[in-house]
């Protein structure tokens, strides 16, 4: 049976060559990087050129990465820190953020009785800014979590302009990068941000391994105890072989982005056209040209077909989604899309379809050919 795979919101498959370099680390240099012997010196030495290539990447210092289990870690983090350690007061985000940010900030919101305002969301998926600006009036001390790209739409927040409003009213800004890393440039020492995640992943790295960047004197404190690995803020011992992978994986993820991401978003295109033509009815969740690897579209099915599609699909080899992955297997419109549509088309069949430079034209051809027969 054919498979195709457009879930790559979800995840990706590793390149070879990443592959190639953790098996090599794993097998040459296996050493614990906080060790003085030799072995150990030798890991030290691929964990912090890791961390000097993740940082060019990002133009930003290697002291301002700091390796984390993924973008979950990092968010809990990162929050949780700015409420206990920062002495934040009111977190400024919205309904549409990843439930990492969402479910953290609503526990701490219990914990701490911190005050939680949402900026509103517009129906196509884009935040209200000026709402922004508006809450941001009141002078407590703030900080501000509002996702890069949506993992659901693709929706991409103006980012340098909250960076800005952000700095003009001295408040924090948190920004869940997980969709975005790898995918599209990002200049730390040009956007006012004053911390970011990834998880290896989302960019054709190995799962279990992600970065935070965290500017320098943020006053950030570690979120649990143990060792002095990762300058006294993530205890435990580093996996090397892990981030060997990522930091191959986003170099390479950098040296080709330009003619991959003129690939994928052919492809997106091509995809909107062959659904344009075979299914009048379908919308997107969101805008045309939100961000290119990714789109959620509402189909002109009958909603007795909502709950049989994704099966339907993965009996045709298809994998595809109806929202964020940590929230598989329900039926139940995602927290994202009950932010911007009716009730009438929260019911009707909605897909997230994601790709990557693996994928081709006969894969969506075999989507549409599928779609036909569901």
């Amino acid at each position: 049976m054919k498979k195709v795979y457009l879930d790559n919101a979800s995840t990706t498959a590793m390149r070879p060559e990443v592959i190639q370099e953790m098996t090599k680390v794993m097998l040459e240099d296996f050493g614990n990087p906080s060790s003085t012997h030799s072995f150990g010196r030798n890991g030290k030495t691929i964990l912090e050129l890791s961390r000097k290539s993740i940082a060019k990447h990002l133009n930003c210092t290697a002291q301002e990465i700091i390796f984390t289990s993924g973008g979950t870690e990092a968010d809990n983090w990162i929050l949780r820190s700015a409420v206990e350690d920062l002495k934040v007061e009111r977190i400024i985000t919205s309904k549409i953020e990843h439930h990492a940010v969402l479910h953290t900030v609503w526990a701490l919101q219990e914990e701490y009785k911190i005050q939680v305002d949402y900026v509103k969301v517009n129906p196509d998926g884009s935040l209200d800014l000026t709402h922004l600006s508006n809450l941001l009036a009141d002078e407590k001390k703030t900080l501000v979590s509002l996702m890069h790209v949506n993992n659901e739409t693709g929706t991409i927040l103006d980012w340098d302009r909250v960076g800005l409003i952000c700095k003009q009213y001295n408040a924090l800004f948190h920004s869940d990068t997980v969709q975005s890393i790898g995918k599209t440039e990002i200049d730390l020492q040009k956007t006012p941000v004053d911390f970011i995640l990834a998880s290896a992943h989302k960019f054709h790295g190995p799962k279990g391994i992600g970065f935070a960047f965290v500017r320098k004197n943020s006053g950030l404190q570690p979120l649990f105890f143990g060792g002095e690995q990762e300058k006294g803020l993530r205890a435990g011992t580093e996996p090397v072989h892990q981030i060997a992978g990522m930091a191959k994986a986003l170099a390479i993820s950098y040296e080709k982005l330009d003619e991959e991401r003129t690939y994928i978003s052919g492809l997106k295109k091509y995809l909107i056209e062959q659904l344009e033509f075979h299914f009048p009815g379908f919308r997107i969740n969101g805008r045309k040209d939100d961000f290119y690897n990714i789109i959620n579209i509402i189909l002109p099915f009958s909603s007795d077909k909502t709950s049989m599609l994704l099966f339907s699909l993965d009996m045709k080899g298809i994998a595809v989604s109806r929202g964020s992955a940590c929230q598989s297997g329900s039926i139940r419109p995602s927290h994202v899309l009950n932010e911007m549509l009716s009730e009438a088309d929260l019911k009707l069949p909605n897909l997230r379809i994601s790709f990557s430079h693996y994928n081709t034209k006969e894969d969506i051809n075999w989507l549409i050919e599928s779609l036909k027969m569901v």
